[in-house]
């Protein structure tokens, strides 16, 4: 376990529900609407306090994972009102104690502009995820916009120190990992976007590539 990491993380979750209050007004009904699309037993990517639960659909397997313990602790209780089995677990994307293709859905929020070697952790939920399954992410980017993306490589040293990195390309890292993308969404300029991707090697016949989110 990366220590320095999950302490970094422990300190933010102490403010971490009033520094996000505006963003989940704002872009819960766009995760919801992404979120719709899980199926089976599913993998949610960076629980925070757990503030995502309330748009997932009931009834579904979910196992929730993050580096900080002291983010766990305090999505305990609101896991508790999810309408279904939804279990916490203490653990780092890069390094998933989970066999080969174990999960349907791999769900991921705001969660890999902070990891650390975003394509290691990306090719961990690769391994774990089934030939057929889904990988449905709501994060982050780098704008393809010169001045907005110059204006995150600026800020990026500076947010790096104590969350994400802005200027990430999660869309190219995605595909290093093997994932093929079937949608691509803007949902705020495009610096906040919605994904869903599916193993390289598997066809997908849904037609989701003509779907807006």
């Amino acid at each position: 376990m990366d220590n320095r990491l999950r302490k970094r993380w422990d300190r933010a979750s102490r403010m971490y529900d009033l520094v996000t209050h505006g963003d989940e007004k704002r872009l819960g009904p766009y995760k919801r609407r992404l979120f719709a699309k899980m199926e089976g037993r599913c993998l949610l990517v960076g629980t925070g306090t757990g503030n995502d639960f309330k748009y997932f659909p009931s009834g579904l397997r979910i196992t929730a994972i993050d580096v900080s313990p002291a983010m766990l602790v305090r999505a305990r209780r609101k896991a508790r009102a999810y309408a279904g089995q939804l279990s916490l677990e203490e653990m780092d994307v890069r390094a998933l104690d989970y066999d080969d293709a174990t999960f349907d859905t791999v769900v991921t929020s705001c969660v890999f502009c902070s990891v650390p070697d975003p394509v290691s952790g990306l090719r961990q939920l690769h391994r774990c995820l089934r030939p057929e399954g889904r990988l449905l992410m709501f994060e982050h980017v780098r704008s393809r916009l010169g001045p907005i993306a110059l204006m995150q490589d600026l800020l990026t040293p500076y947010t790096s120190r104590f969350g994400p990195d802005m200027n990430r390309d999660t869309t190219a890292n995605v595909v290093r990992a093997g994932f093929a993308i079937v949608l691509e969404d803007n949902v705020y300029l495009d610096v906040v976007r919605a994904i869903v991707a599916t193993p390289a090697s598997f066809t997908r016949s849904r037609g989701e590539d003509h779907e807006r989110i």
